[in-house]
């Protein structure tokens, strides 16, 4: 088979099993890396990839998984002589059995910036390394697999479409809740890498076949019926002795029969399978032809965590835009961004579903702003983004770094404008705003600004873009000014509709410029347009009466089924007339407070500072805490805000109403906050006290610490004192330094199954040495019944109930 054939096989090909599976039975040291066996011993890795081949495997990956500079630091070997290897090794393999190469690529181990240290284009830079030397060395396709978070995927994706022409397989790893370690949605996945230029797409590791089935039919639904799709699975889970994973080859292959409904492109496995699991394959998928029938698809943008399909109204929130507003210009020009963070957030309390961002003003450098402001966004609301702007520059920079799938605000009928922002579009898998006017300004005609808009779709589908991601914007005028051509707007809106099946938008509170009591007019201008078939309204969210006009709008058109969005939004309102009546009886017996201010009372001074936490607002967070230090006691606002505020996302977290990046952003809030407290007991003379100390390290042999990372930055932001050890820790260097700190809670963490005996070796040294403290363990390969077993007093399953565990610890001893 050639790379050019790939993706036209009669039948669902079979991918190859577990390299580290097949390395660890040969002898692999605790704490080698496996990459440089691909020099140092490459008849082994030549076997191992030569025995898939042989049991059926079509794609082989070569040993070239953790080949990152990252995770070769220190290696006497650079990442480009460790691929070279490794692709030859795996070459040699496939030559006589027809099969492909893959260049193998992992995460780099780092998370990516807000929720991490590693700067987005450090790792475009990085990837695209490892691609050129992949290329470099002759590998037929490239592979990226076990993702967790989306950003990075996005990275990797873009760096390989920018320094290869190879096929491109993309694959991300989920856990039982259905989203990754990061929140990522599988929706979200399947949209965004097909729209960066991915070829296939699938989901690997973490889970067995019984469990990852549901995703990968989700997965499956989120694509058009011809788009490959393709997983690996482990083999089964990892059984609580930490011996391996529980079920066999063969009933692997039994559990793999359903697959054959979703007519994948390939099917392989993952940790723990070996090629007697591959070999069983060919008979479930013999005659397996790939392919799903053909399915309308739906409008969607995302971020990682929300999937919105636009089907039906969808309000886009109208506020990040500095036009006629000073305070918001002002903001822009000196990098406030406190203040649009704050009205990002307002937006989305209110309702809205995706939000416009505008930064055009003067004296603004727009494309830098642009980019400031999507990272900062990305940082504390989970909300789709609408990039607002005429600026090919700008629009770009906020499309590089935007993590899911956005729409583009917006094209126009002109060529010179088609041909400079569509291309942007198709390269970032961006949906694309059309306005119904060209060089000729906007016509009054419903007839001439539909014209303009077939040829602003006939172009988009011309670039590649497919038609549910064509938006068509028919302008919105002036009522004050142009009355007679307001029924223009509705008419084309209804056309483009109709005709062109594309999606459609307006900036609805256009309509009411120049008159008074604009809510009125608006709110029926959105109930016309609506009616047309308006699917995207650009509008203030806060605005109650154009938000009940959609919420009524659903409830009429039998799209709120059982009305049940309106009534979990209406059902505690009062309606405006009693709500008068009330004020008016409130004000005739002289009531001291209202509702309003006996609310206020209750929530107590610090509401605000923990609300700008909860919200992962740092600059509020830290302005609250300077202002409040004037009046309080910097420990009290510890005890009394900061703590419980952490309380409240921590709890969101487990319920899994928030996820690991607001659980960060909020822990980033709260240590802002706490660099205000530590400067004012500075300047009191004192020394912040710490809760506790506390020994973190990934033990000994494991090079994977990012679930550690995560937990220390939760534990600082507790108020306890983190020793971090880093990752690889030796047994003696956890004895030395609990004896030398006086520490009494030990933390370790372990991802790969070959470390769990290093785990229970550091218990047992902690024991023997009689030192006088507790020891809790995590990681995705532990169990409660194993962490037990190897004599751990606890069992973390995340960063939050290692915080839960050390507060329960200090405040006991």
């Amino acid at each position: 088979m050639q790379a050019n054939e790939l993706f036209t096989q009669p039948n669902t090909i079979l991918l190859d099993g577990g390299m580290g599976t097949m390395l660890q039975a040969a002898g692999l040291k605790l704490g080698a890396r496996p990459e440089e066996l691909n020099i140092t011993d490459p008849q082994l890795i030549e076997s191992i990839h030569s025995r898939y081949a042989a049991a059926g495997s079509r794609i082989i990956n070569a040993n070239t998984f953790g080949a990152s500079a990252h995770k070769l630091a220190g290696s006497e070997y650079t990442l480009e002589e460790i691929i070279a290897a490794g692709i030859a090794n795996c070459k040699r393999a496939c030559a006589p059995y027809g099969a492909l190469a893959a260049l193998d690529v992992g995460p780099l181990g780092e998370l990516l910036e807000p929720n991490g240290t590693l700067a987005f284009e450090d790792a475009v830079a990085e990837y695209g390394r490892i691609v050129r030397a992949g290329v470099a060395a002759g590998a037929d396709l490239v592979f990226f697999e076990t993702f967790t978070d989306l950003y990075e995927l996005k990275a990797a994706l873009l760096a390989a479409k920018e320094n290869c022409d190879l096929p491109i397989l993309a694959s991300m790893s989920f856990e039982a809740g259905g989203r990754t370690f990061t929140g990522c949605t599988v929706e979200s996945f399947a949209v965004t890498a097909r729209g960066l230029g991915a070829n296939a797409v699938g989901i690997n590791c973490s889970l067995g076949p019984k469990e990852i089935f549901p995703m990968a039919k989700r997965l499956a639904e989120a694509l058009p019926g011809d788009f490959p799709v393709f997983v690996k699975p482990n083999a089964g889970l990892p059984r609580a002795d930490g011996s391996g994973y529980d079920i066999t080859p063969q009933l692997f292959a039994m559990e793999m029969k359903p697959y054959r409904d979703l007519k994948l492109f390939a099917a392989g496995g993952c940790c723990g399978t070996t090629p007697d699991f591959i070999k069983l394959l060919n008979g479930v998928f013999a005659d397996c032809k790939p392919g799903r029938p053909a399915h309308a698809m739906p409008s969607v943008l995302c971020s990682p965590m929300d999937f919105v399909t636009v089907d039906g109204i969808t309000v886009v929130g109208e506020r990040i835009n500095p036009t006629g507003k000073k305070r918001f210009q002002q903001a822009l020009r000196e990098g406030d961004m406190n203040y649009i963070l704050e009205q990002a957030v307002s937006q989305s309390e209110a309702g809205a579903q995706v939000l416009d961002v505008n930064v055009g003003a003067p004296g603004v450098d727009e494309p830098a702003v642009m980019e400031q402001v999507v990272k900062a966004l990305q940082s504390v609301v989970s909300l789709p983004l609408q990039l607002d702007s005429s600026h090919a520059d700008a629009l770009e920079r906020g499309l590089r770094v935007y993590n899911g799938k956005p729409i583009v605000n917006s094209v126009n009928g002109e060529t010179e404008v088609l041909e400079r922002i569509l291309p942007l579009c198709k390269k970032y898998g961006a949906a694309v705003v059309g306005l119904a006017i060209d060089e000729r300004g906007i016509q009054p005609s419903a007839d001439a600004r539909f014209e303009i808009a077939k040829r602003v779709v006939d172009a988009a589908l011309a670039h590649g873009i497919p038609r549910e991601d064509i938006y068509i914007d028919c302008l919105t005028l002036t009522a004050s000014a142009q009355q007679q051509d307001v029924l223009a707007t509705v008419e084309a809106l209804a056309r483009c509709k109709k005709e062109l099946g594309v999606r459609t938008i307006l900036g609805v509170s256009n309509i009411s410029f120049g008159l008074p009591c604009r809510p009125y007019l608006n709110t029926t201008f959105l109930t016309m347009a609506m009616y047309a078939g308006l699917d995207l309204a650009i509008m203030n969210p806060s605005s109650e009466e154009m938000m009940a006009a959609v919420y009524s709008y659903n409830v009429l058109t039998n799209r709120d089924k059982q009305s049940m969005a309106y009534i979990a939004r209406y059902a505690d309102k009062v309606p405006a007339s009693a709500a008068l009546k009330q004020a008016r009886t409130a004000q005739a017996s002289q009531t001291s407070n209202t509702p309003a201010e006996a609310d206020a009372a209750h929530s107590g001074p610090f509401a605000a500072l923990m609300q700008a936490v909860e919200k992962g607002l740092k600059g509020e967070a830290s302005a609250r805490t300077h202002t409040l230090l004037d009046e309080n006691e910097p420990l009290t606002l510890v005890d009394e805000a900061l703590i419980p505020a952490l309380d409240v996302v921590g709890e969101k977290y487990e319920k899994g109403r928030l996820f690991l990046p607001q659980l960060l952003q909020a822990a980033s809030a709260a240590q802002a906050a706490f660099e205000e407290i530590k400067t004012a007991i500075a300047k009191r003379g004192g020394a912040g006290a710490s809760k506790g100390r506390i020994v973190l390290a990934t033990v000994k042999g494991d090079v994977h610490d990012i679930g550690k990372n995560i937990v220390r930055v939760i534990l600082e932001n507790y108020g306890f004192e983190v020793i971090d050890l880093g990752r690889d820790v030796p047994v003696e260097t956890v004895v030395d330094t609990v004896r030398e700190k006086d520490a009494h809670l030990v933390g370790l963490s372990a991802l790969m199954t070959t470390t769990l005996k290093s785990m229970e070796e550091t218990i047992a040294a902690l024991h023997a040495a009689k030192l006088d403290c507790r020891v809790m363990v995590g990681g995705a390969v532990l169990t409660p019944e194993y962490a037990e077993k190897i004599g751990a007093d606890w069992y973390a399953k995340d960063a939050k109930q290692s915080a839960d565990i050390a507060k329960k610890f200090f405040g006991e001893s």
